[in-house]
């Protein structure tokens, strides 16, 4: 890992034993791109990577210089109007009307560690010696606004962090509407496309596409990062695979309006932006003021998507999530919600918990319906006091009886959301976001708070925290259910309403912040009607998140498999429900919902009174398989092996640091007649070691990897033996253990 700069050349050269990344002083003192890939030596000078040609029709910067324009040229910190017409990493709207900038360099500065970024979720160090960082100076001299770019380069990882700080050191405000977190512009266009989109109950499914003139793009308006798109995207070559192959990939440490977006120019030049979504943005720079950008973070690879989506786990799972639980096994829960919905009592609940108990079940979790009027989803919402007709004891009381049964208790919040049924809304009907003079829209029959104002923020923080420092709860389920409609905000002036969307995340982040240092020993779980706001601004405050509020385990297979390309399998919340699914009404073997649940933090979304005796020791058999191997299964090395967007299987696994120990998850929609012999080619796996598998076979590392783990069962011929059958659905894990 070093960082090094040649005064003669302008030339930044960012390198570690995974990348390099080469930046330079451009002869009108903007920065250009140079190179981005495998590392090289370092040199004083990689100029001859300065591509320029006369082209007809092109501005340029000095007169009679017909080589050098900012529209051929690949930058760094690009803005739109002297001669890009690309668009750009920052546009600030002027007291005369101009938009125009020309930011120029003025200096750089070298730090060990990596800098917190004030306000905002971000990864970290817990040693300087693990990342450097280099500071860019530039200065946009006709208004005074500096921007500081930051760049860190971890030692563990092939990961660069990146993100812009504004500061107005001019006389007069200016307007700042575009401000991305990072620009980079690649010399070719053969790359294909992957986002991460979907809806509600099917969030994060692979995409693919090549690359082609003009604009791909992802983004979301919704005031959150949404079900439909994810902040993450991936640029790979058309040959890469899991394993092989060369792929970016960019993620944003963000939880609002965003912008992920790939540009490709007349001469296949590959313009990369991230950030937050220029569109219906805007924030007032007055003299003095700064704004920072959320953290972009690129990971570069050239073993293939695996290697990419590790090294993302690797940085998130350590580096992004904090605090007790960041490196705790997650404890097995029972969540009510689907058991019971609104229609409990007290004493339901304590039985409810006191059969998981039985079973092995660690945690208790009270989902929606425990706090005001809240008998449906009309009402009570903003009141955050227990129903006496429900809970007579109140939080502490429940909490109380759960405890003294030796488990543990969690509690569900909708900490953002309001219903006109509520004291709340009845005391601080403008504390709803609402547009004067306009129509109010409602999902799910509720209103957002306006989290932009401070007070607000301090009186929900008051409100839970009266509950969670007077309950023993160790879990708070975050839930979030509805977009930002009719954006505005009572408390600003004209000028600041751009600032609404973004001004809401800082309030949520700091409800968060404050909220975990104050009660450090609660596991938080992000939550927004599932997987709408699944995203590593979250993950910084809550190491886990409910993937998705579809339950179903076969819809579960893309869900996790999607979701795995950048975020680690210990932030997937994921559950054992009923069968039928009560979102897709599907029936499942119970073998295969514990299956596909045991990749995910695990836990049971159900009453499990309700069990035959047989399904209750099958449960037994689970989370005493999950106890087992749940610190590997959420915390090793994890394979994509066969995915459930290219066929009837998919396939996972994970191993151990020391390669010792491996788990397979081998999964199959659909029973096929009479069809072909299967194997899954393993990976992580230590080529001299040998493996027993499920406690019988042995087979080699090396075997396993490149002949095949065989997989065929009973559907490639005719089964004349009834217990040996396999059916719709179904599913195997295997557990390797090295001899």
């Amino acid at each position: 890992m070093q960082i090094y700069f040649e005064e003669k050349t302008g030339t930044f050269h960012l390198t570690n034993s995974f990348y390099s990344y080469i930046i330079k002083i451009l002869p009108n003192q903007q920065l250009g791109q140079l190179y981005f890939g495998k590392p090289v030596r370092h040199k004083e000078s990689f100029d001859y990577l300065l591509e320029m040609a006369s082209r007809s029709m092109s501005p340029c910067v000095f007169e009679g210089n017909g080589f050098f324009s900012l529209e051929q040229v690949k930058q760094e910190f690009p803005s739109y109007g002297t001669g890009d017409y690309r668009h750009p990493a920052v546009r600030i709207q002027q007291s005369n009307g101009s938009a125009i900038t020309e930011f120029a360099y003025t200096g750089y500065e070298i730090t060990s560690g990596k800098p917190a970024l004030e306000g905002l979720p971000a990864t970290y160090c817990e040693d300087d010696k693990e990342a450097m960082t280099l500071h860019v100076f530039l200065k946009d001299q006709l208004t005074g606004v500096k921007a500081e770019l930051l760049y860190t380069v971890f030692e563990a990882v092939p990961a660069l962090a990146r993100s812009v700080r504004y500061t107005n050191e001019g006389e007069q405000a200016v307007l700042l509407d575009t401000a991305m977190s990072m620009n980079l512009d690649l010399p070719d266009s053969d790359y294909e496309f992957v986002q991460f989109s979907g809806a509600w109950a099917r969030e994060r499914f692979e995409h693919v596409n090549h690359l082609r003139p003009g604009i791909q793009s992802v983004e979301s308006l919704r005031g959150h990062s949404s079900h439909h798109h994810n902040p993450f995207i991936i640029l790979k070559r058309p040959d890469a695979g899991e394993q092989t192959g060369e792929a970016l990939g960019f993620s944003l440490v963000y939880s609002g309006n965003f912008l992920a977006q790939a540009e490709v120019d007349n001469w296949g030049v590959t313009r990369v932006s991230m950030g937050i979504n220029p569109y219906n943005f805007s924030w007032q720079l007055k003299s003095g003021d700064s704004f920072q950008t959320p953290e972009a973070v690129v990971v570069y690879s050239d073993r293939g998507l695996n290697h990419m989506s590790q090294s993302f786990h690797k940085l998130y799972a350590k580096r992004l999530a904090r605090g007790v639980w960041r490196d705790k096994a997650r404890p097995i829960l029972i969540n009510n919600w689907e058991a019971t919905y609104f229609d409990f009592t007290e004493d339901k609940l304590v039985g409810i918990a006191s059969q998981a108990k039985d079973l092995g079940v660690e945690m208790f979790v009270l989902d929606d319906g425990w706090f005001g009027q809240r008998v449906n989803d009309k009402a009570g919402l903003g009141d955050w006091v227990a129903n006496p007709d429900r809970l007579a004891n109140g939080i502490t009381g429940l909490a109380e009886r759960i405890d003294q049964m030796g488990m543990l208790f969690g509690l569900w919040f909708e900490p953002e959301m309001v219903n006109k049924d509520s004291d709340l809304y009845r005391a601080h009907p403008d504390w709803a976001i609402q547009t004067p003079g306009r129509n109010m829209t409602h999902g799910r029959n509720q209103y957002v708070l306006d989290f932009s104002r401070k007070e607000v923020v301090d009186y929900i923080y008051d409100a839970m925290a009266a509950i969670l420092g007077n309950a023993k709860v160790s879990y708070v389920k975050w839930d979030m259910n509805r977009s930002i409609t009719e954006a505005f905000s009572a408390v600003l002036p004209a000028e600041q309403q751009g600032e609404v969307m973004h001004r809401y995340i800082l309030g949520l982040y700091d409800l968060y912040e404050r909220l975990t240092q104050a009660f450090p020993h609660v596991l938080f779980e992000s939550c927004a009607s599932g997987g709408a706001r699944f995203d590593p601004g979250l993950l910084y405050y809550a190491p886990q998140a409910w993937t998705s509020d579809c339950t179903d385990a076969v819809q579960r297979l893309k869900i996790q498999h999607g979701s795995s390309f950048c975020y680690p399998i210990s932030s997937m919340g994921a559950h054992v429900s009923m069968s039928p699914n009560h979102q897709l009404f599907r029936s499942t073997p119970l073998k295969t919902r514990g299956n596909v649940a045991c990749f995910g933090t695990f836990g049971y979304e159900m009453d499990l009174q309700l069990l035959s005796d047989e399904e209750k020791q099958e449960v037994v058999e689970q989370i005493k398989f999950m106890k087992e191997y749940r610190e590997l299964l959420q915390f090793g090395t994890f394979y994509r092996l066969l995915s459930p967007f290219e066929g009837n299987f998919t396939s996972w696994m994970v191993v151990s640091e020391d390669k010792k120990t491996a788990i397979v998850g081998y999964y199959k929609v659909l029973n096929e007649v009479n069809g072909p012999f299967t194997r899954v080619f393993l990976a992580g796996l230590d080529p001299e070691l040998d493996y027993q598998i499920n406690g019988s076979a042995v087979q080699g590392g090396d075997e396993l990897m490149n002949i095949g783990l065989i997989t065929t069962d009973s559907s490639a011929g005719e089964c004349k033996d009834k217990n040996l059958q396999s059916c719709d659905f179904d599913s195997r894990l295997y557990v390797l253990k090295a001899k």
